[in-house]
């Protein structure tokens, strides 16, 4: 196998390292494998290497290889590649397969193409959990309740208000994948150990024929960089920090002291002492698994920083082992997350109590005093709040007025108020307040409708542009898996029209 090593890799190394990763990759990684063999054949005939017969045999063997490597270190080093050409070559032993090759741009390729197909699946996943988050805040453009800063009632808002933002961060994150995608989508092969290749590989078709817009430029970054982990990661931890923020907010308005939101009892948990309680531990997962996320950012920099900048199996295999799992639990996630989103009902009841309760309007009210009466803005927030904790010494419900009070507040502030009645009418009518809202982007029930409808918009071309991706790379491996059954040539290569952001 090799000339420089003389003895099979330790039981130990077989154990702890190979047998496990060989494992790992026969199962994610090895139908990428075959297939990047499968492209290479083309190449190989295109540069009258090898002929059309020796090119279907190879193909056949390798199919059929496919199905019976083993992890077998004193044979293969246990290792995926080996064992995948020592299985070929014994169904077909064809002198000149595999000259001028390197497993280094083969696994940084079968590792892309698995990232890749991933990546295609959580789109659809998000994608899905977006459209949830949309439809529910539909339901809700007109349910008052109160928005909160610094954990205080703040302002009026809706439900509809509140999920439009959960669904434009959703939307953002979509849009980071599909960046994120669009860098990755470069072929490393052909690029050879680090330095390129003898043979005059043609890169451009290799990259097409395994669904890549085209080829990495660099031979070195082809083989050493792994940043598309890096950057998928970061996308990814993101997407998770917001998300946690988001359901952290759902599980205070689902706990007892708000009491706004309520998920049926097939989402819910019960407690094994208080029978009275109805738990949400549903929530409590979602913002777990966001922690995950980050998590493996910080796994993929920690073991990329302070290598070289090579080909090397500290950034190759274990800078990328949580990549299975990482999105395993941002689809787990999205799952939850939307089912979630369909099943929740928003008490209006309760929100719309806490707003009558709360001086809400108090914004509003200066905004009266300086515009209807002359007031200066910061002497005007002074009245307000002066005449909101005077009603509240007293007990007065907001929207129970007092105009006499106002009168006197401004008096002692130096601004006489000519109808006071006329300024605290509606002031703290938590509908009217809601509906003052002039600006696009606000919390106005037309407003939410509009960014709902441009949302609608977004989603429409991401997924269009996806749904691009996604069938540009089933083209291409199709027809490399119906080799040689179908006789593929080069000539057929799939090469769909590209979609202007799509990576030049």
């Amino acid at each position: 196998m090799t000339g420089r090593v003389s003895s099979p890799p330790a039981q130990l190394l077989h154990e702890e390292i190979l047998e496990p990763q060989f494992r790992y990759e026969v199962r994610r990684l090895l139908p990428h494998y075959v297939r990047i063999e499968k492209a290479l054949l083309v190449a190989y005939e295109r540069m009258r290497v090898l002929s059309a017969h020796e090119s279907d045999q190879l193909a056949r063997a390798l199919t059929e290889a496919a199905g019976t490597i083993t992890a077998d270190p004193a044979e293969n080093f246990s290792d995926i590649a080996l064992s995948l050409e020592i299985e070929t070559h014994r169904r077909a032993p064809v002198p000149r397969w595999h000259v001028d090759r390197s497993r280094n741009d083969l696994q940084a390729c079968a590792q892309l193409m698995y990232g890749r197909e991933r990546l295609l699946a959580s789109a659809q996943v998000l994608a899905g959990t977006a459209t949830a988050a949309r439809d529910l805040a539909r339901r809700h453009l007109r349910d008052v309740m109160p928005g909160f800063t610094h954990l205080q009632a703040a302002q009026v808002v809706t439900p509809g208000f509140y999920i439009s933002a959960l669904s434009s961060h959703l939307l953002r994150g979509l849009e980071g994948l599909l960046a994120v995608y669009d860098a990755l989508d470069r072929c490393p092969l052909a690029a050879g150990a680090m330095s390129g290749q003898e043979l005059p590989w043609p890169r451009d078709l290799l990259a097409t024929l395994l669904g890549f817009a085209v080829p990495e430029p660099h031979a070195l970054i082809a083989v050493a960089s792994r940043d598309w982990v890096l950057t998928l990661a970061a996308q990814c931890s993101t997407l998770g920090v917001g998300l946690s923020r988001f359901v952290t907010d759902l599980m205070a308005w689902a706990g007892s002291g708000h009491g706004f939101l309520e998920l049926p009892d097939e989402l819910a948990g019960i407690s094994s002492a208080m029978p009275q309680k109805k738990n949400y531990p549903v929530l409590e997962r979602i913002r777990g698994r966001s922690a995950h996320l980050s998590g493996w950012y910080a796994d993929v920099v920690a073991a990329q920083r302070n290598t070289p900048f090579s080909n090397t199996v500290e950034v190759s295999k274990e800078g990328s082992r949580g990549l299975t799992q990482a999105l395993d639990d941002l689809d787990s996630l999205c799952r939850l997350l939307s089912a979630v989103l369909d099943a929740a009902v928003f008490r209006t009841d309760r929100m719309r109590e806490l707003c009558d309760r709360e001086y809400l309007g108090g914004f509003s009210l200066a905004n009266r005093l300086a515009l209807e009466e002359g007031v200066p803005w910061r002497t005007a927030q002074v009245v307000a709040g002066r005449y909101i904790t005077a009603a509240l010494e007293t007990g007065r419900r907001p929207m129970d007025t007092d105009p006499a009070a106002l009168a006197r507040i401004g008096q002692d502030a130096g601004h006489p108020i000519s109808d006071p009645a006329a300024v605290l009418e509606g002031a703290f009518d938590p509908v009217a307040d809601l509906l003052r809202k002039l600006t696009p982007g606000s919390a106005h029930p037309e407003a939410v409708r509009a960014l709902l409808d441009e949302q609608d918009a977004t989603a429409a071309s991401l997924e269009k542009a996806w749904e691009f991706r996604r069938v540009t790379v089933e083209a291409a491996l199709s027809g490399l898996d119906a080799m040689p059954e179908r006789g593929l040539r080069p000539a057929s290569a799939p090469n769909p029209q590209p979609t202007p952001n799509r990576a030049r």
